[in-house]
Protein backbone atom coordinates (compact mmCIF):
# COMPACT_ATOMS: atom_id res chain seq x y z
CA UNK A 1 0.00 0.00 0.00
CA UNK A 2 1.08 3.58 -0.62
CA UNK A 3 1.29 4.76 2.78
CA UNK A 4 1.13 8.77 1.44
CA UNK A 5 -2.79 8.07 0.23
CA UNK A 6 -3.45 4.55 0.62
CA UNK A 7 -4.14 4.05 -2.62
CA UNK A 8 -2.56 -0.25 -3.07
CA UNK A 9 -0.71 -1.10 -6.18
CA UNK A 10 -1.82 -4.52 -7.21
CA UNK A 11 0.16 -6.38 -10.29
CA UNK A 12 -1.80 -8.97 -12.71
CA UNK A 13 -0.19 -11.16 -14.50
CA UNK A 14 -2.59 -11.36 -18.48
CA UNK A 15 -4.36 -14.89 -17.90
CA UNK A 16 -7.14 -14.85 -20.53
CA UNK A 17 -8.48 -18.65 -21.71
CA UNK A 18 -10.35 -17.77 -24.26
CA UNK A 19 -11.70 -20.24 -26.68
CA UNK A 20 -11.58 -20.29 -30.79
CA UNK A 21 -13.29 -22.84 -32.57
CA UNK A 22 -11.58 -25.79 -30.99
CA UNK A 23 -8.25 -24.13 -30.21
CA UNK A 24 -7.68 -22.71 -26.20
CA UNK A 25 -5.15 -19.48 -25.98
CA UNK A 26 -3.85 -19.64 -22.73
CA UNK A 27 -2.05 -16.43 -22.04
CA UNK A 28 -0.21 -17.62 -19.01
CA UNK A 29 1.29 -20.86 -20.58
CA UNK A 30 2.48 -18.24 -23.90
CA UNK A 31 4.24 -16.11 -21.48
CA UNK A 32 6.46 -19.01 -19.70
CA UNK A 33 4.54 -18.65 -16.35
CA UNK A 34 3.49 -21.89 -15.75
CA UNK A 35 6.98 -23.82 -16.63
CA UNK A 36 8.97 -21.05 -15.13
CA UNK A 37 10.14 -20.12 -11.37
CA UNK A 38 11.08 -17.36 -10.01
CA UNK A 39 8.43 -14.97 -11.67
CA UNK A 40 6.25 -14.89 -8.21
CA UNK A 41 10.02 -13.22 -6.35
CA UNK A 42 10.47 -11.11 -8.96
CA UNK A 43 7.42 -9.43 -8.56
CA UNK A 44 7.77 -9.56 -4.52
CA UNK A 45 10.70 -7.76 -5.14
CA UNK A 46 9.57 -4.35 -7.11
CA UNK A 47 6.85 -4.30 -3.83
CA UNK A 48 4.12 -6.15 -4.80
CA UNK A 49 1.52 -8.24 -2.53
CA UNK A 50 -1.76 -8.96 -4.49
CA UNK A 51 -2.33 -10.12 -7.63
CA UNK A 52 -4.93 -10.68 -9.90
CA UNK A 53 -3.91 -14.16 -10.75
CA UNK A 54 -5.51 -17.10 -12.92
CA UNK A 55 -6.64 -20.07 -11.62
CA UNK A 56 -8.52 -21.55 -14.55
CA UNK A 57 -11.52 -23.70 -14.50
CA UNK A 58 -10.34 -24.81 -18.21
CA UNK A 59 -7.01 -25.70 -16.74
CA UNK A 60 -7.85 -27.54 -14.30
CA UNK A 61 -10.42 -29.82 -16.30
CA UNK A 62 -7.50 -30.29 -18.63
CA UNK A 63 -5.13 -31.53 -15.66
CA UNK A 64 -7.68 -33.61 -13.83
CA UNK A 65 -6.11 -31.97 -10.41
CA UNK A 66 -6.17 -28.81 -7.91
CA UNK A 67 -2.73 -29.68 -7.72
CA UNK A 68 -1.73 -28.06 -10.62
CA UNK A 69 -1.90 -24.67 -8.44
CA UNK A 70 -0.01 -26.23 -5.86
CA UNK A 71 3.78 -25.43 -6.60
CA UNK A 72 2.89 -21.22 -7.42
CA UNK A 73 0.37 -20.89 -4.90
CA UNK A 74 3.05 -22.54 -2.23
CA UNK A 75 5.20 -19.86 -3.29
CA UNK A 76 2.96 -16.87 -2.87
CA UNK A 77 2.43 -18.17 0.36
CA UNK A 78 6.38 -18.47 1.09
CA UNK A 79 6.21 -14.47 -0.23
CA UNK A 80 3.85 -13.56 1.37
CA UNK A 81 1.58 -12.10 -1.79
CA UNK A 82 -2.11 -12.80 -1.96
CA UNK A 83 -3.98 -13.70 -4.73
CA UNK A 84 -7.03 -12.69 -6.78
CA UNK A 85 -8.19 -15.75 -7.82
CA UNK A 86 -9.41 -15.54 -11.56
CA UNK A 87 -11.68 -18.85 -12.06
CA UNK A 88 -12.70 -18.04 -15.89
CA UNK A 89 -11.14 -14.85 -17.78
CA UNK A 90 -12.50 -14.62 -21.25
CA UNK A 91 -13.33 -17.83 -21.28
CA UNK A 92 -15.93 -20.21 -22.23
CA UNK A 93 -15.53 -22.98 -19.35
CA UNK A 94 -13.62 -26.22 -20.33
CA UNK A 95 -15.59 -28.16 -23.74
CA UNK A 96 -18.19 -29.76 -21.38
CA UNK A 97 -19.81 -26.76 -21.60
CA UNK A 98 -19.93 -22.53 -22.97
CA UNK A 99 -21.07 -19.76 -22.17
CA UNK A 100 -25.16 -20.61 -23.64
CA UNK A 101 -25.11 -23.90 -21.31
CA UNK A 102 -28.08 -23.44 -18.74
CA UNK A 103 -25.74 -25.02 -16.42
CA UNK A 104 -22.25 -23.03 -17.08
CA UNK A 105 -23.36 -21.88 -13.55
CA UNK A 106 -23.95 -24.56 -11.56
CA UNK A 107 -21.03 -26.18 -13.07
CA UNK A 108 -18.72 -22.85 -12.19
CA UNK A 109 -19.72 -23.08 -8.67
CA UNK A 110 -18.95 -26.87 -8.28
CA UNK A 111 -15.30 -25.62 -9.32
CA UNK A 112 -15.11 -22.59 -7.09
CA UNK A 113 -16.34 -25.27 -4.14
CA UNK A 114 -13.68 -27.61 -4.76
CA UNK A 115 -10.59 -24.64 -5.13
CA UNK A 116 -11.88 -22.79 -2.04
CA UNK A 117 -11.72 -26.45 0.10
CA UNK A 118 -8.07 -27.06 -1.52
CA UNK A 119 -6.77 -23.93 -0.82
CA UNK A 120 -9.14 -21.91 1.82
CA UNK A 121 -6.69 -19.69 3.01
CA UNK A 122 -7.19 -17.62 -0.43
CA UNK A 123 -9.72 -15.06 0.03
CA UNK A 124 -10.64 -13.15 -2.91
CA UNK A 125 -12.23 -14.01 -5.91
CA UNK A 126 -13.05 -13.10 -9.58
CA UNK A 127 -14.95 -16.22 -10.61
CA UNK A 128 -15.63 -14.33 -13.94
CA UNK A 129 -13.38 -11.54 -15.36
CA UNK A 130 -15.42 -9.11 -17.33
CA UNK A 131 -18.50 -10.79 -17.95
CA UNK A 132 -20.58 -7.75 -20.59
CA UNK A 133 -16.95 -8.01 -22.79
CA UNK A 134 -16.88 -11.60 -22.93
CA UNK A 135 -20.53 -11.57 -23.56
CA UNK A 136 -20.21 -9.26 -26.35
CA UNK A 137 -16.68 -11.10 -27.85
CA UNK A 138 -18.59 -14.64 -27.86
CA UNK A 139 -22.39 -13.72 -28.71
CA UNK A 140 -22.83 -10.40 -29.70
CA UNK A 141 -19.48 -10.10 -32.43
CA UNK A 142 -18.44 -13.58 -33.10
CA UNK A 143 -14.62 -13.38 -32.20
CA UNK A 144 -14.70 -15.67 -30.02
CA UNK A 145 -16.56 -19.33 -29.05
CA UNK A 146 -19.43 -20.34 -29.82
CA UNK A 147 -19.11 -17.59 -32.32
CA UNK A 148 -22.90 -16.03 -32.30
CA UNK A 149 -23.38 -12.73 -33.81
CA UNK A 150 -26.91 -11.91 -32.23
CA UNK A 151 -28.77 -10.19 -29.08
CA UNK A 152 -30.21 -13.12 -27.99
CA UNK A 153 -26.65 -15.35 -27.47
CA UNK A 154 -25.32 -11.58 -25.99
CA UNK A 155 -27.81 -11.47 -23.52
CA UNK A 156 -27.94 -15.49 -22.41
CA UNK A 157 -24.05 -15.55 -22.46
CA UNK A 158 -24.46 -12.04 -20.22
CA UNK A 159 -26.70 -14.18 -17.79
CA UNK A 160 -24.89 -17.15 -17.46
CA UNK A 161 -21.85 -15.92 -16.50
CA UNK A 162 -23.81 -13.51 -14.35
CA UNK A 163 -24.99 -16.43 -12.58
CA UNK A 164 -22.07 -18.41 -12.34
CA UNK A 165 -20.58 -15.12 -10.43
CA UNK A 166 -23.06 -15.30 -7.96
CA UNK A 167 -22.86 -19.02 -7.39
CA UNK A 168 -19.26 -19.31 -7.12
CA UNK A 169 -18.71 -16.70 -4.38
CA UNK A 170 -22.07 -18.57 -2.56
CA UNK A 171 -20.23 -21.55 -3.03
CA UNK A 172 -16.48 -19.93 -1.73
CA UNK A 173 -18.67 -18.54 1.28
CA UNK A 174 -19.54 -21.98 2.23
CA UNK A 175 -15.85 -22.45 2.96
CA UNK A 176 -14.90 -18.92 4.06
CA UNK A 177 -17.75 -16.71 5.07
CA UNK A 178 -15.01 -13.53 4.77
CA UNK A 179 -14.30 -14.17 1.06
CA UNK A 180 -14.61 -11.33 -0.96
CA UNK A 181 -15.68 -10.87 -4.05
CA UNK A 182 -13.60 -8.47 -6.77
CA UNK A 183 -15.74 -7.90 -9.91
CA UNK A 184 -14.20 -6.48 -12.98
CA UNK A 185 -15.70 -4.96 -16.03
CA UNK A 186 -14.26 -2.92 -19.03
CA UNK A 187 -14.51 0.76 -18.23
CA UNK A 188 -15.35 2.30 -21.32
CA UNK A 189 -17.84 4.88 -21.80
CA UNK A 190 -19.92 5.68 -25.58
CA UNK A 191 -20.55 8.63 -26.74
CA UNK A 192 -22.12 9.56 -30.38
CA UNK A 193 -23.24 11.90 -32.65
CA UNK A 194 -27.12 13.84 -31.82
CA UNK A 195 -28.62 10.69 -34.44
CA UNK A 196 -27.90 8.01 -32.17
CA UNK A 197 -28.47 9.46 -29.13
CA UNK A 198 -30.59 6.90 -28.15
CA UNK A 199 -28.44 3.87 -29.08
CA UNK A 200 -25.92 5.54 -27.10
CA UNK A 201 -27.95 6.00 -24.07
CA UNK A 202 -28.67 2.10 -24.61
CA UNK A 203 -25.01 1.26 -24.77
CA UNK A 204 -24.22 2.98 -21.67
CA UNK A 205 -27.01 1.15 -19.66
CA UNK A 206 -25.36 -1.82 -20.89
CA UNK A 207 -21.96 -1.20 -20.11
CA UNK A 208 -23.58 -1.14 -16.19
CA UNK A 209 -25.98 -3.88 -16.85
CA UNK A 210 -23.78 -6.73 -14.99
CA UNK A 211 -22.93 -4.72 -12.26
CA UNK A 212 -26.45 -3.89 -11.95
CA UNK A 213 -27.98 -7.36 -11.82
CA UNK A 214 -25.22 -8.15 -9.55
CA UNK A 215 -26.51 -6.06 -7.09
CA UNK A 216 -30.12 -6.56 -7.41
CA UNK A 217 -31.02 -3.47 -8.89
CA UNK A 218 -32.73 -4.84 -12.02
CA UNK A 219 -36.22 -4.90 -12.33
CA UNK A 220 -39.44 -3.97 -14.12
CA UNK A 221 -38.57 0.07 -13.66
CA UNK A 222 -34.76 -0.89 -15.34
CA UNK A 223 -34.54 0.62 -18.44
CA UNK A 224 -33.24 -2.39 -20.18
CA UNK A 225 -35.95 -4.83 -18.41
CA UNK A 226 -37.79 -4.54 -21.61
CA UNK A 227 -34.47 -5.14 -23.59
CA UNK A 228 -33.69 -8.18 -21.72
CA UNK A 229 -37.43 -9.65 -22.09
CA UNK A 230 -37.57 -8.48 -25.95
CA UNK A 231 -34.08 -11.35 -26.48
CA UNK A 232 -35.39 -14.29 -24.53
CA UNK A 233 -34.96 -13.91 -21.01
CA UNK A 234 -37.88 -14.62 -18.70
CA UNK A 235 -39.39 -12.27 -16.19
CA UNK A 236 -38.30 -15.13 -13.57
CA UNK A 237 -34.46 -15.20 -15.02
CA UNK A 238 -33.88 -11.29 -14.44
CA UNK A 239 -35.79 -10.92 -11.04
CA UNK A 240 -33.30 -14.19 -9.75
CA UNK A 241 -30.71 -11.59 -9.22
CA UNK A 242 -32.53 -9.31 -7.74
CA UNK A 243 -34.06 -12.08 -5.36
CA UNK A 244 -30.53 -13.43 -4.67
CA UNK A 245 -28.18 -10.52 -5.01
CA UNK A 246 -24.13 -10.36 -4.90
CA UNK A 247 -22.78 -7.05 -4.34
CA UNK A 248 -19.32 -6.93 -5.09
CA UNK A 249 -17.03 -6.36 -2.33
CA UNK A 250 -15.30 -4.24 -5.04
CA UNK A 251 -16.17 -2.93 -8.37
CA UNK A 252 -12.90 -3.23 -10.48
CA UNK A 253 -12.41 -1.67 -14.16
CA UNK A 254 -10.50 -2.21 -16.79
CA UNK A 255 -9.48 0.95 -18.71
CA UNK A 256 -7.31 1.21 -21.98
CA UNK A 257 -6.83 4.08 -24.13
CA UNK A 258 -9.01 2.25 -26.60
CA UNK A 259 -12.04 1.61 -24.19
CA UNK A 260 -14.19 4.74 -25.06
CA UNK A 261 -15.89 4.92 -28.30
CA UNK A 262 -17.74 7.06 -30.53
CA UNK A 263 -20.86 6.17 -32.38
CA UNK A 264 -20.97 8.34 -35.90
CA UNK A 265 -23.96 7.61 -38.23
CA UNK A 266 -22.02 9.51 -41.18
CA UNK A 267 -20.39 6.15 -42.22
CA UNK A 268 -19.57 7.23 -45.60
CA UNK A 269 -16.90 9.25 -43.98
CA UNK A 270 -15.24 5.90 -42.48
CA UNK A 271 -13.62 3.10 -44.64
CA UNK A 272 -16.34 0.63 -45.64
CA UNK A 273 -15.16 -1.97 -43.00
CA UNK A 274 -15.47 0.14 -40.31
CA UNK A 275 -19.51 0.41 -40.54
CA UNK A 276 -21.54 -2.15 -39.02
CA UNK A 277 -21.96 -1.51 -34.88
CA UNK A 278 -23.47 -4.27 -32.72
CA UNK A 279 -24.03 -7.22 -35.09
CA UNK A 280 -22.63 -5.66 -38.54
CA UNK A 281 -25.74 -4.34 -40.13
CA UNK A 282 -26.56 -1.12 -38.05
CA UNK A 283 -25.83 1.96 -40.59
CA UNK A 284 -23.11 3.37 -38.16
CA UNK A 285 -19.36 3.04 -37.17
CA UNK A 286 -18.00 2.39 -33.82
CA UNK A 287 -14.37 3.75 -33.49
CA UNK A 288 -12.01 4.35 -30.58
CA UNK A 289 -12.79 7.61 -29.35
CA UNK A 290 -9.41 8.87 -28.74
CA UNK A 291 -9.03 8.25 -32.69
CA UNK A 292 -12.02 10.70 -33.49
CA UNK A 293 -13.28 12.87 -30.56
CA UNK A 294 -12.21 16.43 -29.95
CA UNK A 295 -12.16 15.72 -26.01
CA UNK A 296 -10.79 12.79 -26.16
CA UNK A 297 -11.28 10.00 -23.78
CA UNK A 298 -13.15 10.33 -20.70
CA UNK A 299 -9.72 9.43 -18.08
CA UNK A 300 -9.73 6.67 -15.11
CA UNK A 301 -10.64 9.80 -12.68
CA UNK A 302 -13.82 10.08 -14.77
CA UNK A 303 -14.84 6.44 -14.94
CA UNK A 304 -14.21 5.63 -11.12
CA UNK A 305 -16.13 8.35 -10.18
CA UNK A 306 -18.92 7.30 -12.01
CA UNK A 307 -19.00 3.91 -10.67
CA UNK A 308 -18.53 4.82 -7.24
CA UNK A 309 -21.36 7.38 -7.62
CA UNK A 310 -23.66 4.89 -8.97
CA UNK A 311 -22.76 1.76 -6.36
CA UNK A 312 -21.31 3.70 -3.51
CA UNK A 313 -19.25 -0.02 -3.44
CA UNK A 314 -15.19 0.98 -3.29
CA UNK A 315 -13.59 1.06 -6.98
CA UNK A 316 -10.17 0.28 -8.47
CA UNK A 317 -8.33 -0.02 -11.40
CA UNK A 318 -7.85 -3.51 -12.23
CA UNK A 319 -6.08 -3.73 -15.76
CA UNK A 320 -3.66 -0.70 -16.44
CA UNK A 321 -1.66 -1.37 -19.66
CA UNK A 322 -1.06 -0.20 -22.90
CA UNK A 323 0.41 -1.64 -25.63
CA UNK A 324 3.63 0.40 -27.22
CA UNK A 325 7.16 1.97 -26.23
CA UNK A 326 8.34 1.73 -22.74
CA UNK A 327 8.05 5.54 -22.29
CA UNK A 328 4.32 5.51 -23.01
CA UNK A 329 3.94 2.69 -20.89
CA UNK A 330 5.18 4.86 -18.10
CA UNK A 331 3.22 7.37 -19.03
CA UNK A 332 -0.02 5.87 -18.81
CA UNK A 333 0.48 3.85 -15.55
CA UNK A 334 1.50 7.11 -14.22
CA UNK A 335 -1.42 9.04 -14.93
CA UNK A 336 -3.86 6.09 -13.89
CA UNK A 337 -1.94 6.08 -10.61
CA UNK A 338 -2.36 9.68 -10.14
CA UNK A 339 -5.80 10.22 -11.36
CA UNK A 340 -7.08 7.53 -9.11
CA UNK A 341 -4.86 9.16 -6.38
CA UNK A 342 -6.95 12.38 -6.76
CA UNK A 343 -10.58 10.25 -6.86
CA UNK A 344 -9.77 9.31 -3.47
CA UNK A 345 -8.59 12.61 -2.46
CA UNK A 346 -12.39 14.60 -3.65
CA UNK A 347 -14.00 11.64 -1.35
CA UNK A 348 -14.27 8.33 -4.02
CA UNK A 349 -13.05 5.48 -2.05
CA UNK A 350 -10.84 3.90 -5.11
CA UNK A 351 -8.72 1.33 -3.49
CA UNK A 352 -6.34 0.21 -5.60
CA UNK A 353 -4.68 0.09 -9.54
CA UNK A 354 -3.39 -3.22 -11.05
CA UNK A 355 -0.31 -2.97 -12.97
CA UNK A 356 -1.70 -5.68 -15.73
CA UNK A 357 0.13 -7.79 -18.04
CA UNK A 358 3.65 -7.82 -15.86
CA UNK A 359 4.96 -10.83 -18.09
CA UNK A 360 3.12 -9.04 -21.28
CA UNK A 361 0.41 -10.55 -23.58
CA UNK A 362 0.17 -12.12 -26.94
CA UNK A 363 -2.13 -11.38 -29.62
CA UNK A 364 -4.47 -9.30 -28.20
CA UNK A 365 -3.95 -7.13 -31.90
CA UNK A 366 -6.20 -9.95 -33.16
CA UNK A 367 -8.13 -10.04 -30.26
CA UNK A 368 -6.80 -13.66 -29.43
CA UNK A 369 -8.49 -14.86 -32.34
CA UNK A 370 -5.27 -15.86 -34.66
CA UNK A 371 -1.91 -17.45 -33.13
CA UNK A 372 0.92 -14.95 -34.48
CA UNK A 373 2.57 -14.45 -31.38
CA UNK A 374 2.24 -10.75 -31.48
CA UNK A 375 4.03 -10.18 -27.98
CA UNK A 376 3.73 -6.14 -26.15
CA UNK A 377 5.93 -7.06 -23.22
CA UNK A 378 4.42 -5.10 -19.90
CA UNK A 379 6.45 -4.88 -16.14
CA UNK A 380 9.12 -7.34 -17.82
CA UNK A 381 9.86 -8.61 -21.19
CA UNK A 382 10.01 -12.26 -22.02
CA UNK A 383 12.87 -12.86 -23.90
CA UNK A 384 14.47 -16.05 -24.64
CA UNK A 385 11.99 -17.29 -21.66
CA UNK A 386 13.79 -14.95 -19.06
CA UNK A 387 11.90 -12.37 -17.84
CA UNK A 388 13.78 -8.49 -18.02
CA UNK A 389 12.81 -5.53 -16.58
CA UNK A 390 11.39 -3.10 -18.34
CA UNK A 391 11.29 0.79 -17.81
CA UNK A 392 7.95 0.22 -15.93
CA UNK A 393 9.52 -2.25 -13.50
CA UNK A 394 11.24 1.26 -12.35
CA UNK A 395 7.72 2.70 -11.58
CA UNK A 396 5.87 -0.21 -10.07
CA UNK A 397 8.98 -0.25 -7.94
CA UNK A 398 8.74 3.57 -6.45
CA UNK A 399 5.05 3.63 -6.45
CA UNK A 400 4.80 0.65 -4.16
CA UNK A 401 7.07 2.33 -2.11
CA UNK A 402 5.19 4.94 -1.66
CA UNK A 403 6.65 7.53 -4.06
CA UNK A 404 5.02 10.46 -5.94
CA UNK A 405 5.49 10.62 -9.30
CA UNK A 406 4.92 13.02 -12.09
CA UNK A 407 2.74 12.35 -15.31
CA UNK A 408 2.40 13.81 -18.27
CA UNK A 409 0.44 13.08 -21.42
CA UNK A 410 1.13 10.54 -23.44
CA UNK A 411 0.13 10.22 -27.57
CA UNK A 412 -3.81 10.15 -26.51
CA UNK A 413 -3.42 13.56 -25.59
CA UNK A 414 -1.57 14.75 -28.65
CA UNK A 415 -3.46 16.25 -31.85
CA UNK A 416 -1.29 13.70 -33.86
CA UNK A 417 -3.53 10.68 -32.45
CA UNK A 418 -6.46 11.65 -34.89
CA UNK A 419 -6.94 9.29 -37.24
CA UNK A 420 -10.43 10.30 -39.18
CA UNK A 421 -11.26 14.32 -38.97
CA UNK A 422 -12.26 15.38 -35.22
CA UNK A 423 -15.74 15.53 -34.01
CA UNK A 424 -18.24 16.55 -31.09
CA UNK A 425 -20.73 15.10 -29.37
CA UNK A 426 -22.83 18.02 -31.23
CA UNK A 427 -21.88 16.51 -34.30
CA UNK A 428 -19.54 19.48 -35.43
CA UNK A 429 -16.45 18.25 -37.76
CA UNK A 430 -12.70 19.79 -38.06
CA UNK A 431 -12.04 22.39 -39.81
CA UNK A 432 -9.99 20.93 -42.69
CA UNK A 433 -8.37 18.52 -44.04
CA UNK A 434 -6.41 16.21 -41.66
CA UNK A 435 -2.99 15.87 -43.54
CA UNK A 436 -2.96 19.78 -43.60
CA UNK A 437 -4.17 20.47 -39.58
CA UNK A 438 -1.70 17.73 -38.54
CA UNK A 439 0.86 16.80 -41.02
CA UNK A 440 0.53 13.16 -42.97
CA UNK A 441 2.60 11.63 -40.05
CA UNK A 442 -0.20 11.32 -37.40
CA UNK A 443 -0.59 8.03 -35.50
CA UNK A 444 -2.09 5.00 -35.84
CA UNK A 445 -1.31 2.64 -32.98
Amino acid sequence: MNEANGLELWGGIECTVNRVADTYFDQMERCGHYQRSGDLELLRGLGLTRLRYGLHWERFCAAGTLEIFAERLGEMQDLGMEPIAGLVHHGSGPPDTSLLDPDFGKKLAGYALALARRYPWIQSYTPVNEPHTTARFSGLYAHWYPHHRNFRSYVRALVNQLRGSVLSMRAVRTVRSDALFVHTEDGGKTWSTPELAELCEQREHRRWLGTDLLCGLVDERHPLFGFLRRHGLTEAEILWFAENPCRPDIVGLNYYVTSDRFLDHRTSRYPRFLAGGDTGREPLVDIEAVRLRRGGIAGAGAILTEAWRRYRIPVAITEAHLGGPPAEQVKWLSGIWNEARETREVGVDCRAVAAWAVFGSYDWCSLVTRNEGVYEPGVFKVRRGAPIPTALAGLVRGLAQGQVVQSEGGWWTRPDRFTFEPVSEDGEDGDGDLDEIFGSGRRCA
